[in-house]
């Protein structure tokens, strides 16, 4: 008998792994994790970008906890030797319209508590000169990134090193009450915490959890220049469209200064979609199809638009043109190989017809569900996790 019983080691229910141990030491924790290795989906496949947390409202999980994520994802890197590139990030305006985005993004920044300062287009180009606005842009010195791939497994590491016990190639097949069937046997636990990412709302049905919602994948894939022969000094973005999730065509670094040109943000039709027919099933692409074909009839959010849009980033030529809206010469001919795919778990409320745009989680006694845990949920990780702990668990006992 365990006292947790953690699906999913991907990023967050490491994270959860490790408060949980750290607050209750002689307490029994087991994470399980259907495939081979941590970090094989979404916590190993994002941009590894640390935001800053300017983009959200200051009532919203995520303005609460990307700013505090950042700086606690640092020091961890710190303590743990792992690299960051402390890159920064500029977001460029193209016209009038996109300058009151910009001053918007400001007043979440100045409510969130995050750094952000005022360039004009010569300051811009004293710091960056190949980078392109329209009257002014924000400078967001806090903005860096890490390799997400090195870093979840370096949470994998030490969650073991202080007793928590990692089962991998141990996929979730059922459950009674709390008792977890597995495709290594039966465990059971007096509290079940789901984080299984894209298959986070199915688990959590079989608790009656996720009524309300469902998951519909949207694949991401960047552009990359291996060497840099664009020479990227930094990650540079548009003014996003703050009705829905996706930020736009932007330039990112990684960690080893190789640039990025993305990504996407292509409908998928089933949850793994990440290349040709690989892990197909029929069963998810019915339902996935069922709900886009909703959304496209509806136009909810503007999802025609958006899937016509994005489906045409499929085009080197057209990535490139639409990235370069945000510099001066670019060079583009360094970016000539898509990046391994990466695809988000977004939640989608069935009754409403909306992407749902913050963290969702919801629980009992018995069992915990993080139902929409999308970016960014690996910068927030450290502290999302510490927020589950006290609101889920501790309060859900007392």
């Amino acid at each position: 008998m365990y006292d947790y019983l953690i699906i999913g080691a991907g990023i967050i229910g490491l994270n959860i792994a490790k408060n949980l141990k750290e607050r209750f030491p002689d307490s029994k924790v087991l994470v399980m994790e259907k495939e081979k290795e941590v970090a094989m989906h979404s916590s190993g496949r994002n941009s590894g970008v640390l935001h800053a947390g300017f983009y959200y409202t200051a009532n919203s999980l995520k303005a609460k906890f990307t700013k505090e994520g950042n700086f606690a994802l640092k020091e961890f890197c710190k303590e743990r030797n792992l690299k960051v590139n402390a890159c920064q990030k500029v977001v460029v305006a193209q016209d009038e319209k996109e300058v009151e985005g910009l001053e918007e993004l400001k007043r979440r920044g100045d409510a969130n508590g995050v750094e952000l300062h005022w360039l004009d287009e010569s300051q811009l180009e004293e710091l960056y000169p190949n980078v392109k606005t329209y009257k002014k842009a924000l400078l967001c010195p806090s903005t860096a990134t890490v390799n997400p791939k090195e870093v979840t497994q370096e949470f994998a590491k030490f969650i073991q090193e202080i007793g928590v016990e990692l089962i991998l190639d141990c996929k979730y097949e059922s459950s009674n009450g709390n008792i977890i069937s597995t495709s290594k046997g039966e465990y059971e636990a007096r509290k079940v915490i789901n984080c299984a990412g894209l298959y986070a709302d199915k688990i959590a049905n079989d608790f009656n959890f996720s009524k309300d919602f469902v998951i519909i994948p949207f694949k991401g894939i960047y552009l990359k220049d291996h060497n840099n022969i664009a020479q990227l000094k930094t990650n540079i973005y548009p003014v996003p469209n703050l009705a829905n999730p996706f930020l736009g065509v932007h330039f990112t670094l990684t960690v080893d200064n190789e640039a990025k040109i993305g990504p996407t943000a292509i409908p998928a039709f089933w949850r793994e979609n990440y290349k040709g027919f690989d892990n197909f099933s029929l069963k998810e692409f019915l339902q996935i199809i069922y709900y886009e074909a909703k959304l496209f009839l509806t136009n909810a959010f503007g999802f025609r638009e958006l899937a016509f849009t994005e489906v045409r980033k499929y085009s080197f030529s057209h990535l490139k043109g639409l990235a370069k809206k945000l510099t001066k010469n670019m060079d583009d001919v360094g970016y000539d190989s898509w990046s391994t795919p990466g695809i988000r778990a977004q939640l989608l409320n069935k009754k409403t017809l909306e992407l749902v745009q913050d963290f969702v989680v919801e629980s009992d006694e018995d069992s915990i569900h993080v139902l929409n845990a999308v970016s960014p949920a690996f910068t927030s990780s450290i502290p999302f996790a510490n927020w589950v702990v006290e609101e889920h668990v501790l309060k859900k006992s007392s």
